[in-house]
C-alpha cells in the first residue's frame, strides 16, 4: 500500500522585485483561542471564518521574508523558534530547502518583538544566525526593556514578551543597530506603523521602478480585518493607535496600488487591496518565475 505523505513541499517563494529578489519562508502557524479578537461580535467573528472556509478557532499564518540583495542577504523576523508550537518553527527547515544557511543572513530586520516574530534570533543563549546584525526600530528595543511598562504587564505578558524579549536579544549584544526611519538595507527603506507595538515597522523594498511593502502585523486575521479594520487584538499595545495606522495603510496601499508582504496572510503572504464601496476587497499576488 502506499504511503501516504506526512509533510508538504518546502513552504518558499520566490517574487522579482527588480534586481532584488524576495523569499516567502513559512514558519508555520499557529491556532489560538477567538477570545484575543476584539471590537467584533464573537459570534460575527466565527460566522465570517466559517464562511470563508477557514479554521474555528483561528488559525493564523507566521511568514518570514528573505531579501536578496546584490551579494548580501537580510531576513525580515525569525519566526516563532521552538517555544511557541509544534506547527511553528519551520523557518531553518525552509530556509535550508530555499539553499541558504544561518550563517549567511547578515542582517536580521524586525518588524517587532513578539515572540512569534524574534523566537527564532537565539537558543540557549546562542545566536541562530552567528553572523547577522539584529537592527529593529530605536522604539521597539527601549519598550521591551522597560521596566516600568514590564511591570504593568499580567504575568503571561512578562515572560512572553518582554523577558523573552530580553532574552532573545540579548546574545546580539554589540552587534544591534536601532533607526527611526531611512534606508536599513541595501533597497530597503523601514516605515513606522506604531500601534500594534510602539516600534512596530514596516519595510519598503525598492528596485528599479517596483516596489514591494513588509507591513508585518497590520493585519492578523485577513477574512475578518480586510472587511472589518477596526477590529483589533488583545496584544496590540495601544489597540486605538492600531487601528488608525491600519486605515492610514490600507488607504496608501489601495491608492497607490502597492503590491504588499504580511507576516498573517495566508502563505506566501502577498497580495494587493483594491477599494471597494465601503471598504476594500484583498487580491492575492499572482505567480511569479523565480527569475
Amino acid at each position: 500500500m502506499a504511503k501516504h505523505p506526512e509533510t508538504q513541499v518546502p513552504a518558499i517563494h520566490h517574487r522579482k522585485v527588480g534586481d532584488i529578489t524576495v523569499t516567502s519562508v513559512s514558519d508555520g502557524f499557529l491556532d489560538g483561542s477567538m477570545a484575543v479578537i476584539q471590537n467584533i461580535a464573537p459570534e460575527e467573528a466565527v460566522r465570517i471564518l466559517q464562511e470563508a472556509h477557514r479554521p474555528v478557532p483561528r488559525r493564523t499564518a507566521v511568514n518570514t521574508f528573505l531579501i536578496r540583495s546584490g551579494d548580501r542577504a537580510a531576513l525580515v523576523d525569525t519566526g516563532c523558534g521552538t517555544a511557541m508550537s509544534p506547527t511553528g518553527g519551520k523557518l531553518f527547515a525552509n530556509l535550508a530547502a530555499a539553499g541558504v544557511a544561518p550563517e549567511e543572513i547578515d542582517t536580521v530586520l524586525l518588524t517587532h518583538m513578539h515572540p512569534d516574530h524574534s523566537n527564532g534570533l537565539s537558543k540557549d543563549g546562542k545566536r541562530l544566525f552567528p553572523n547577522a546584525e539584529l537592527v529593529m526600530h530605536a522604539q521597539e528595543l527601549a519598550h521591551w526593556h522597560d521596566d516600568v511598562q514590564m511591570a504593568k504587564a499580567d504575568e503571561v505578558g512578562r515572560q512572553r514578551n518582554f523577558q523573552a524579549s530580553r532574552d532573545q536579544v540579548a546574545p546580539y549584544a554589540g552587534r544591534t543597530r536601532t533607526f527611526t526611519g531611512g534606508e536599513v538595507f541595501p533597497g530597503v527603506t523601514a516605515m513606522p506603523l506604531p500601534g500594534h507595538t510602539p516600534g512596530h515597522t514596516g519595510y519598503v523594498i525598492a528596485s528599479g521602478n517596483q516596489q514591494l511593502f513588509i507591513w508585518g502585523d497590520i493585519i492578523h486575521l485577513p477574512e475578518i480585518q480586510i472587511q472589518h479594520p477596526e477590529v483589533t487584538m488583545a496584544f496590540d499595545v495601544d489597540p486605538v493607535q492600531a487601528v488608525a495606522t491600519r486605515a492610514r495603510i490600507f488607504d496608501m496601499v489601495a491608492t497607490d496600488g502597492l503590491a504588499v508582504a504580511g507576516m498573517h496572510m495566508h502563505f506566501p503572504g502577498l497580495l494587493h487591496l483594491a477599494k471597494r464601496p465601503g471598504g476594500y476587497t484583498l487580491i492575492h499576488d499572482g505567480w511569479y518565475p523565480a527569475m
